[in-house]
This record gives structure tokens, sequence and C-alpha cells, in this order.
């Protein structure tokens, strides 16, 4: 039997009909589907089947709109390439910088702010926030109310950049209705649109985040992905290294300087990420992993997608040992 009801927590099509499709609930007359209610309230993340093109399908469906966006991108992991959304959407945007409870708070705002004007996306306004610390909430509304054409704001991005948190704190602090979005640090919590009325004049619109196949949260234990993802203030753990040297994340990372002067690495990563040195001839753990060579320039970043980034002061070449999969990538310096 057909129905029209969809899930508040992931947006999908709610059906009773087949339990190893999405939507599926032993009781229609439920408002969760039992992939959200299983993560809600066992922590059980079950793996969805859908692809970018259907996301994309969405973006496009936004570009068919002409309402304001907030393109939503995680501090600690940006994108290789921001300006990709302008493939999709045409909107009138604003960037909105999540998650800056985690970088240190000894770099400056506006210091990030210079960082991404010069990437070449363009766009109406910018906000870096921390929706977990409530910084910057109230600028972020104001621009909002600037920029928006209709009561429709469209939230998107990758997944697990933090855009379900930022619609419940907006919620929490702006409405009085009950936002009932699931969160995880998990990719693809959020499988259709989902509307949240915040008040008579706006509407929140979350979408489903692109896919990102190259974020190492796919490629790790789920019991390690809580070492992966940061709660608080990064430590930055600094180590000056010589060819010879190896520095290893265990089980996961392994960089060994192969070639280049005397140089300093720092990781911002979670700090529950261990990083040790070691002999690169004498310790051979990793070793067995498919290494990638990498070139690094002065005061660049090497960026291991969904983990962090390593800043390299001086020219070096390394080798990384890491599963293949996760994108490995070289950028100008972000802090």
């Amino acid at each position: 039997m057909d129905n029209e009801k969809y899930c508040i927590g992931c947006g999908v099509k709610l059906q009773d009909s087949n339990m190893l499709f999405e939507g599926y609930t032993v009781d229609i007359s439920n408002d969760l589907c039992s992939r959200c209610f299983k993560l809600k309230n066992y922590g059980e993340y079950q793996i969805t089947t859908k692809s970018n093109d259907e996301y994309i399908d969405i973006l496009k469906s936004v570009n068919d709109t002409k309402d304001l966006v907030l393109y939503v991108i995680d501090l600690l992991n940006i994108e290789k390439d921001i300006t990709m959304i302008r493939e999709y959407i045409q909107n009138r945007l604003i960037l909105v910088l999540t998650k800056r409870d985690v970088l240190p708070l000894s770099v400056s705002d506006e210091k990030i702010k210079e960082y991404f004007s010069k990437l070449g996306l363009e766009y109406q306004d910018i906000a870096i926030i921390s929706s977990k610390k409530n910084y910057n909430i109230d600028d972020l509304l104001l621009q909002i109310k600037k920029h928006k054409s209709s009561k429709n704001v469209y939230v998107v991005g990758h997944t697990n950049v933090g855009k379900s948190t930022l619609i419940k704190k907006l919620m929490k602090n702006y409405s009085e209705e009950q936002c009932d979005l699931t969160i995880s640090p998990l990719p693809s919590t959020t499988l259709n649109k989902i509307n949240i009325k915040l008040s008579d004049d706006l509407t929140l619109i979350d979408t489903p985040g692109l896919v990102d196949r190259g974020n190492i949260v796919n490629y790790i234990d789920l019991s390690y992905l809580k070492k992966v993802s940061p709660k608080k203030e990064i430590k930055p753990k600094t180590h000056q290294v010589k060819v010879g040297q190896s520095l290893v994340i265990s089980p996961i990372l392994r960089i060994d300087y192969v070639e280049g002067d005397k140089n300093s690495f720092t990781f911002f990563v979670s700090n529950d990420l261990k990083v040790k040195k070691y002999n690169s001839k004498r310790h051979t753990e990793l070793k067995d992993i498919i290494k990638r060579t990498i070139e690094v320039g002065y005061h660049q970043d090497i960026v291991i997608n969904g983990m962090g980034f390593i800043k390299v002061i001086d020219k070096a070449v390394v080798d990384i040992y890491l599963d293949m999969n996760v994108e490995i990538f070289v950028r100008d310096s972000l802090i």
C-alpha cells in the first residue's frame, strides 16, 4: 500500500512491505524508519546504497529554485575543490564553515576568511561557526535573513560536515518546534530533502550530503571512528624529522621522510590519535600497504581526507602508506 509518510530522521519515504529496502518500518504509523530508530537508540549503523547521482539530482532541483543556499564545510576536512558545488547550484550562497571549536583558538577567524577568499568560490557571505559551542549562530541567522529571497533556505554539503547538527542548533535557539533529524558521525545519515520550519518566515531544507568516497570514515572499523573524529579543540602535534625517519599513526597511517632537509611536520588530527616517530629501516609497521609518493612544497599541508591535515614547513618528498581508497592531496597551508 502506497503512502506519503516520510521518516522524520532521514527524510526517506516510509514503507512496511520490504525490510531490505530503505524506509522500512514494522509499523507505518511510526515516525522513524528502522534504520534511524536503531541508529538513535542503539548506535547501530546500516550502510545505504544510494549513489551520488541521486544526490546530484536533488542538488539540481535546488538549482531550479532562486532560494538561498547554505554551503556547509567542515573546517578540519575541507574538500579538495570547493568550487565544484557551482557545477550544480548557481543560487545565492552563504559559505558556512563549521566545527570552529575543533581548530586551535590561536588561529584567527579573519585568517580563515582570507584563506577561503582565495579559493575561487563565489559566495554572498561567509560564517565561521560552532554548533556545539553556539559560536556565531546569531550572526549566521542575520546573514540568512539578509540574503534569503523567500522563506525557503537550502542546506547543502558533503556527508558528515554538520548540516543536521547546525539545523538542530538553529531550531533550539530560535524555534519552539522540535527537530528530530538523525545525527551521526557516519556518512549518508540524511537520505532525502527534509523541510524544517524555523518560523513563519523561514523554512530550512536539509539535503543529503554528497558521498565522499575518498573519506577515511568509509574504510576504518566503526569502533575506531570515535578516535578519528575530534570531540574538542585539537592540540597540534609537531615532530622534527629528517630523511630516514617515519611518523606513524597506528594502525592506519605511515609517513616515511625520503627526501629533503630537516623539517617540521605538525599534525592537526584528533587528540585521540597518537603520532610516533621511528627509524624507517628498523620499523616496518604498515609497509605491506601500497605506498604513494607525495611531493610537498614550502608551507603546504598534506590532507588525509576525513582525518585532518599535516602542516609541512619545508619542501619534502614523502612515502605515505594508507588505504589506497583514502584520498590524499596537497594544498597551501590553512594555518
